[in-house]
């Protein structure tokens, strides 16, 4: 396992009367695509402006590389940060706003130059240094503010939602650019963002906040498929949740009974957190349900129910569809092969489902 680059106890963040950073304790590990993920005033773009220096700590410890940052102004820290509006100079050239951290720097004119050019080259923005910034489209701004944060070679650079303002195919190019660009560069990258699919994309590990604190932090695979709340799991794509009343428990299963699904046994690896005593609820992700069509036989389970919405995607077709004795719909997806029919509203379906596919939450 690589080592720590940053590391974060306790950190508390107050503004005034209002606590935004509550005890937050991580560490995230050198060459990591890191995530903070959650919704709008969680904290993240707070946490993020602490690591690099613009906002203070009221208390806990920062450390970035083994040093304590704790005094350490934004500019001697051995991070760069790229800001959702670029912040790109207009008036400047392509060259002059990637070049403009170096006017400081101590090397020669020439080499300042190959560096700009590198930095360039690396974004996919070779021959592009003479170009107005304000002639440039989306995407290329933004790989201009990646090209001027990298040019410097942080030790981390911080991304705070930069993908925000572009349109849904540029932004999904730019996903895989930055994959391919933190693999190239090997630097930490740490990314705020509230696109639940945008961080389950393109990070090895995602942090999820939620009121200052990190309810779960975990590799991708793991928060989709063993959400440790019934916050999380709502929170990170589309969950279904059944009500469900458990029958007994063992260290080697649970027995409940699902609404709509009826009596089955849960692994206790799949019933994360804490036995509240509360009601219980199981949750299941929309493509671990399949319609049966006429011939198929169910591999584990299946119950009954009628169609109720439909919504074809090209790729995908979603359904909503009404088990027999549940009140609310749940969601399902099925991939549209050739010879597979789309079914229409208000048809009577199979659903088949295994107990694999359940969360238990409690």
């Amino acid at each position: 396992m690589k080592k720590p680059i940053i590391e974060l106890d306790a950190i508390q963040k107050y503004y005034g009367d209002y606590h935004a950073l509550r005890g937050i304790t991580a560490t995230i590990r050198e060459g990591e695509f890191f995530s903070l993920l959650g919704p709008s005033g969680c904290g993240k773009t707070t946490l993020l402006r602490t690591i690099a220096g613009f906002e203070g700590l009221s208390s806990g410890v920062l450390k970035i590389d083994g040093r304590d940052m704790a005094g350490v102004p934004a500019n001697k820290r051995p991070t760069n940060m790229v800001f959702q509006s670029y912040a790109i100079f207009p008036h400047l050239t392509v060259e002059q706003n990637v070049g403009f951290g170096l006017r400081r720097d101590p090397r020669s004119r020439d080499d300042k130059a190959r560096a700009v050019a590198e930095a360039l080259a690396m974004v996919g923005l070779a021959g592009y240094g003479r170009r107005a910034a304000h002639a440039l489209s989306g995407g290329q701004r933004q790989r201009v503010a990646l090209a001027r944060a990298l040019i410097l070679k942080p030790k981390v650079l911080l991304l705070d939602e930069p993908l925000s303002a572009l349109d849904k195919k540029m932004r999904e190019q730019m996903q895989v650019e930055l994959i391919k660009l933190q693999r190239q560069v090997g630097i930490t990258f740490i990314l705020v963002t509230h696109d639940q699919e945008e961080a389950l994309v393109m990070s090895d590990r995602i942090a999820v906040m939620f009121e200052g604190q990190i309810a779960q932090l975990a590799d991708p695979e793991t928060l989709y498929r063993r959400p440790n709340s019934r916050q999380v799991a709502d929170f990170i794509g589309t969950m279904n949740f059944l009500p469900a009343t458990i029958l007994s428990e063992t260290p080697d299963r649970i027995e409940v009974e699902v609404a709509g699904l009826g009596r089955c046994a849960i692994d206790p690896a799949q019933a994360p957190g804490a036995v509240t005593g509360g009601p219980a609820s199981v949750g299941f992700r929309p493509e671990t349900l399949t319609i049966l069509y006429e011939g198929q036989v169910a591999n584990d389970r299946e119950t009954g129910g009628t169609v109720e919405e439909v919504v074809y995607f090209g790729d995908m077709t979603y359904y909503d569809v009404k088990l027999d004795g549940v009140d609310q719909p749940v969601r399902l997806s099925m991939r549209n092969v050739f010879g597979r029919p789309v079914l229409d509203i208000r048809t009577r379906t199979r659903v088949a489902w295994s107990p694999g596919a359940l969360v238990l939450f409690r």
